[in-house]
Protein backbone atom coordinates (compact mmCIF):
# COMPACT_ATOMS: atom_id res chain seq x y z
CA UNK A 1 0.00 0.00 0.00
CA UNK A 2 1.09 3.80 -0.89
CA UNK A 3 1.77 5.27 2.21
CA UNK A 4 -0.53 9.04 2.63
CA UNK A 5 2.21 10.80 3.54
CA UNK A 6 3.83 10.20 0.68
CA UNK A 7 1.26 11.12 -1.94
CA UNK A 8 1.80 14.49 -3.60
CA UNK A 9 -0.39 17.47 -2.71
CA UNK A 10 -3.60 17.58 -5.42
CA UNK A 11 -5.06 20.44 -6.96
CA UNK A 12 -8.54 19.60 -8.67
CA UNK A 13 -10.90 22.49 -10.61
CA UNK A 14 -13.79 22.42 -13.07
CA UNK A 15 -14.21 24.86 -15.44
CA UNK A 16 -17.24 25.54 -17.36
CA UNK A 17 -16.51 25.90 -21.03
CA UNK A 18 -16.77 24.80 -25.04
CA UNK A 19 -20.38 23.84 -23.65
CA UNK A 20 -18.57 21.18 -21.26
CA UNK A 21 -17.31 21.06 -18.21
CA UNK A 22 -13.54 19.94 -18.19
CA UNK A 23 -11.86 19.08 -14.77
CA UNK A 24 -8.05 19.68 -14.01
CA UNK A 25 -6.59 16.62 -11.35
CA UNK A 26 -2.89 18.03 -10.62
CA UNK A 27 -0.57 16.46 -8.64
CA UNK A 28 2.75 17.25 -7.57
CA UNK A 29 5.30 20.51 -8.64
CA UNK A 30 5.60 23.46 -7.06
CA UNK A 31 2.43 25.26 -5.78
CA UNK A 32 2.80 28.61 -7.83
CA UNK A 33 4.22 27.21 -10.94
CA UNK A 34 1.28 24.40 -11.08
CA UNK A 35 -1.59 27.47 -10.08
CA UNK A 36 0.11 29.68 -13.14
CA UNK A 37 0.18 26.66 -15.09
CA UNK A 38 -3.79 26.09 -14.31
CA UNK A 39 -4.64 29.56 -15.80
CA UNK A 40 -2.75 29.44 -18.69
CA UNK A 41 -4.72 26.43 -19.30
CA UNK A 42 -7.84 27.56 -18.72
CA UNK A 43 -7.47 30.54 -20.38
CA UNK A 44 -6.30 28.81 -23.16
CA UNK A 45 -9.50 26.75 -23.70
CA UNK A 46 -11.84 30.36 -22.97
CA UNK A 47 -9.42 31.22 -26.26
CA UNK A 48 -10.21 28.10 -28.00
CA UNK A 49 -14.34 28.25 -27.44
CA UNK A 50 -13.70 32.00 -28.97
CA UNK A 51 -12.05 31.21 -31.97
CA UNK A 52 -13.44 27.66 -32.75
CA UNK A 53 -17.36 27.97 -31.53
CA UNK A 54 -19.75 27.28 -34.31
CA UNK A 55 -22.26 28.99 -32.25
CA UNK A 56 -20.61 32.43 -32.06
CA UNK A 57 -21.23 34.67 -35.10
CA UNK A 58 -18.37 36.30 -34.85
CA UNK A 59 -15.91 33.83 -34.12
CA UNK A 60 -12.94 33.45 -36.76
CA UNK A 61 -14.23 29.76 -37.58
CA UNK A 62 -17.82 31.34 -38.24
CA UNK A 63 -16.13 34.00 -40.28
CA UNK A 64 -13.71 31.65 -42.26
CA UNK A 65 -17.23 29.20 -43.19
CA UNK A 66 -18.65 32.02 -44.57
CA UNK A 67 -16.05 33.51 -46.35
CA UNK A 68 -15.29 36.40 -44.65
CA UNK A 69 -11.56 35.64 -43.39
CA UNK A 70 -8.48 33.61 -44.77
CA UNK A 71 -7.25 30.75 -42.79
CA UNK A 72 -4.24 33.04 -43.30
CA UNK A 73 -5.85 36.01 -41.41
CA UNK A 74 -7.09 33.58 -38.77
CA UNK A 75 -4.98 32.68 -35.18
CA UNK A 76 -2.26 30.17 -36.06
CA UNK A 77 -4.62 27.48 -33.95
CA UNK A 78 -6.72 27.45 -36.95
CA UNK A 79 -4.38 26.29 -39.31
CA UNK A 80 -3.18 23.64 -36.88
CA UNK A 81 -6.61 22.06 -36.53
CA UNK A 82 -7.08 22.06 -40.07
CA UNK A 83 -4.31 20.25 -40.67
CA UNK A 84 -4.80 18.19 -38.11
CA UNK A 85 -8.44 17.57 -39.61
CA UNK A 86 -7.02 17.11 -42.77
CA UNK A 87 -4.98 14.08 -41.35
CA UNK A 88 -7.53 12.67 -39.18
CA UNK A 89 -9.96 12.36 -42.69
CA UNK A 90 -6.74 11.38 -45.02
CA UNK A 91 -6.21 7.98 -41.84
CA UNK A 92 -9.77 7.13 -41.76
CA UNK A 93 -10.24 7.20 -45.57
CA UNK A 94 -13.23 10.09 -45.46
CA UNK A 95 -14.78 8.60 -42.11
CA UNK A 96 -13.72 11.82 -40.41
CA UNK A 97 -14.56 14.77 -41.32
CA UNK A 98 -14.37 18.85 -40.60
CA UNK A 99 -17.12 19.64 -42.89
CA UNK A 100 -20.67 20.03 -42.32
CA UNK A 101 -23.09 20.68 -44.83
CA UNK A 102 -20.63 22.21 -47.47
CA UNK A 103 -18.99 24.19 -44.84
CA UNK A 104 -15.92 24.05 -42.65
CA UNK A 105 -16.73 22.73 -39.17
CA UNK A 106 -13.91 21.28 -37.01
CA UNK A 107 -16.06 20.52 -33.95
CA UNK A 108 -15.41 16.98 -34.28
CA UNK A 109 -11.74 17.68 -33.23
CA UNK A 110 -11.19 20.83 -31.39
CA UNK A 111 -12.55 19.64 -27.62
CA UNK A 112 -10.01 16.98 -28.00
CA UNK A 113 -7.14 18.65 -29.23
CA UNK A 114 -7.99 21.20 -26.84
CA UNK A 115 -8.10 19.68 -23.46
CA UNK A 116 -4.91 17.54 -24.50
CA UNK A 117 -2.92 20.81 -25.24
CA UNK A 118 -4.43 21.93 -21.58
CA UNK A 119 -3.07 18.90 -19.65
CA UNK A 120 -0.06 19.56 -21.42
CA UNK A 121 0.67 22.84 -20.91
CA UNK A 122 0.31 21.31 -17.04
CA UNK A 123 2.44 18.91 -17.06
CA UNK A 124 5.13 21.06 -18.87
CA UNK A 125 5.24 22.85 -15.07
CA UNK A 126 6.42 20.31 -13.46
CA UNK A 127 4.00 18.20 -12.07
CA UNK A 128 4.32 14.42 -11.43
CA UNK A 129 0.60 13.66 -12.95
CA UNK A 130 -2.05 15.54 -14.21
CA UNK A 131 -5.94 14.25 -15.69
CA UNK A 132 -7.97 16.55 -17.71
CA UNK A 133 -11.76 15.43 -18.60
CA UNK A 134 -13.20 17.53 -20.91
CA UNK A 135 -16.82 15.96 -20.59
CA UNK A 136 -16.09 12.34 -20.57
CA UNK A 137 -12.80 12.35 -23.00
CA UNK A 138 -9.64 12.73 -20.38
CA UNK A 139 -6.01 13.05 -20.94
CA UNK A 140 -3.53 12.02 -18.47
CA UNK A 141 0.17 12.46 -18.26
CA UNK A 142 2.45 11.28 -14.90
CA UNK A 143 0.87 9.40 -12.31
CA UNK A 144 -1.14 10.35 -9.13
CA UNK A 145 1.21 9.14 -6.84
CA UNK A 146 3.89 6.77 -6.23
CA UNK A 147 3.04 3.27 -7.72
CA UNK A 148 -0.29 4.39 -8.25
CA UNK A 149 -1.58 4.67 -12.21
CA UNK A 150 -4.66 7.07 -12.93
CA UNK A 151 -7.32 5.26 -13.88
CA UNK A 152 -10.06 6.42 -15.98
CA UNK A 153 -13.83 5.35 -16.02
CA UNK A 154 -16.25 4.31 -19.30
CA UNK A 155 -19.87 4.56 -18.72
CA UNK A 156 -21.87 1.73 -19.88
CA UNK A 157 -24.03 3.55 -22.00
CA UNK A 158 -26.89 0.78 -21.94
CA UNK A 159 -26.69 0.92 -17.75
CA UNK A 160 -26.78 4.71 -16.74
CA UNK A 161 -24.79 5.06 -14.16
CA UNK A 162 -22.93 1.81 -14.71
CA UNK A 163 -19.37 1.00 -15.91
CA UNK A 164 -18.46 -0.67 -18.84
CA UNK A 165 -14.23 -0.95 -18.32
CA UNK A 166 -11.63 0.60 -16.04
CA UNK A 167 -8.89 1.44 -18.20
CA UNK A 168 -5.75 1.81 -16.70
CA UNK A 169 -2.38 3.94 -17.61
CA UNK A 170 -0.08 1.69 -15.84
CA UNK A 171 3.14 1.53 -17.72
CA UNK A 172 2.82 4.76 -19.70
CA UNK A 173 4.03 8.13 -19.56
CA UNK A 174 0.39 9.60 -21.61
CA UNK A 175 -2.75 7.98 -22.39
CA UNK A 176 -5.93 9.08 -23.61
CA UNK A 177 -9.70 7.97 -23.19
CA UNK A 178 -12.27 9.09 -25.59
CA UNK A 179 -16.03 8.13 -26.47
CA UNK A 180 -17.91 8.64 -29.07
CA UNK A 181 -22.03 7.33 -28.78
CA UNK A 182 -25.97 8.19 -28.36
CA UNK A 183 -25.94 7.87 -24.92
CA UNK A 184 -25.29 11.36 -23.72
CA UNK A 185 -26.37 13.66 -27.02
CA UNK A 186 -28.56 11.35 -28.97
CA UNK A 187 -27.69 10.34 -32.93
CA UNK A 188 -25.11 13.64 -33.01
CA UNK A 189 -22.65 11.81 -34.78
CA UNK A 190 -22.36 12.38 -38.66
CA UNK A 191 -21.64 9.88 -41.66
CA UNK A 192 -19.73 12.31 -43.97
CA UNK A 193 -20.82 10.33 -46.63
CA UNK A 194 -24.32 11.30 -46.86
CA UNK A 195 -24.28 14.55 -44.46
CA UNK A 196 -27.09 13.06 -42.32
CA UNK A 197 -26.76 11.37 -38.60
CA UNK A 198 -24.88 7.79 -38.75
CA UNK A 199 -27.37 4.97 -38.36
CA UNK A 200 -25.34 1.89 -36.97
CA UNK A 201 -25.04 -1.05 -34.89
CA UNK A 202 -23.60 0.57 -32.18
CA UNK A 203 -24.22 2.76 -29.71
CA UNK A 204 -20.89 4.10 -28.82
CA UNK A 205 -17.07 3.58 -29.56
CA UNK A 206 -14.40 3.76 -26.47
CA UNK A 207 -10.54 4.20 -27.77
CA UNK A 208 -8.02 4.33 -25.54
CA UNK A 209 -4.43 6.15 -27.60
CA UNK A 210 -1.49 7.82 -26.26
CA UNK A 211 -3.01 11.41 -27.34
CA UNK A 212 -6.66 12.19 -27.00
CA UNK A 213 -7.14 14.88 -30.24
CA UNK A 214 -6.39 11.32 -32.32
CA UNK A 215 -8.63 9.27 -30.01
CA UNK A 216 -11.58 11.19 -29.85
CA UNK A 217 -11.27 11.22 -33.89
CA UNK A 218 -10.81 7.87 -34.30
CA UNK A 219 -13.70 6.77 -31.65
CA UNK A 220 -16.26 9.67 -34.24
CA UNK A 221 -14.79 7.62 -37.43
CA UNK A 222 -14.95 4.20 -36.11
CA UNK A 223 -19.13 4.64 -34.49
CA UNK A 224 -20.13 6.00 -38.19
CA UNK A 225 -18.33 2.69 -39.63
CA UNK A 226 -20.49 0.69 -37.60
CA UNK A 227 -19.08 -2.44 -35.44
CA UNK A 228 -17.56 -4.67 -38.09
CA UNK A 229 -15.77 -1.89 -40.40
CA UNK A 230 -14.96 0.22 -37.36
CA UNK A 231 -13.53 -2.75 -35.49
CA UNK A 232 -11.24 -3.63 -37.97
CA UNK A 233 -10.07 -0.33 -38.87
CA UNK A 234 -9.37 0.33 -35.14
CA UNK A 235 -7.02 -2.56 -35.34
CA UNK A 236 -5.26 -1.42 -38.07
CA UNK A 237 -4.08 1.38 -36.36
CA UNK A 238 -0.59 1.17 -34.23
CA UNK A 239 -0.84 2.25 -29.99
CA UNK A 240 -4.62 2.60 -30.55
CA UNK A 241 -7.08 -0.28 -28.54
CA UNK A 242 -10.76 0.44 -28.44
CA UNK A 243 -14.03 -1.08 -26.84
CA UNK A 244 -17.24 -1.01 -29.06
CA UNK A 245 -20.40 -1.82 -27.86
CA UNK A 246 -23.73 -2.48 -29.65
CA UNK A 247 -27.33 -1.79 -29.82
CA UNK A 248 -27.83 -5.26 -28.80
CA UNK A 249 -25.57 -5.39 -25.35
CA UNK A 250 -22.75 -6.89 -27.71
CA UNK A 251 -19.37 -5.98 -26.66
CA UNK A 252 -16.56 -5.86 -29.03
CA UNK A 253 -13.08 -5.41 -28.39
CA UNK A 254 -9.62 -4.96 -29.84
CA UNK A 255 -7.09 -7.44 -29.57
CA UNK A 256 -4.85 -5.62 -27.16
CA UNK A 257 -7.34 -4.13 -24.86
CA UNK A 258 -6.83 -6.42 -22.11
CA UNK A 259 -3.87 -5.19 -21.10
CA UNK A 260 -5.17 -1.50 -20.54
CA UNK A 261 -7.66 -2.88 -18.07
CA UNK A 262 -7.59 -2.71 -14.82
Amino acid sequence: MTDPAEAPPALRHAEEVMGTVVSFDVRGGDPEAVRAALVEAIAGLHRVDEVFSTYRERSQISRLARGEVTVGECAPEVAEVLALGAEAERRSDGWFSTRYEGRIDPTGIVKGWAVERAARRLAAAGVSGVSVNGGGDVQVYGVPGPHRPWRVGVSDPLRPGGLAAVVSAAGVGELAVATSGTAERGAHIVDPRTGRSAVTDLVAVTVVAPRLTWADCWATAAFAMGSRQGLAWLESLPDVEALLITAGDEVRCTGGLAARLG
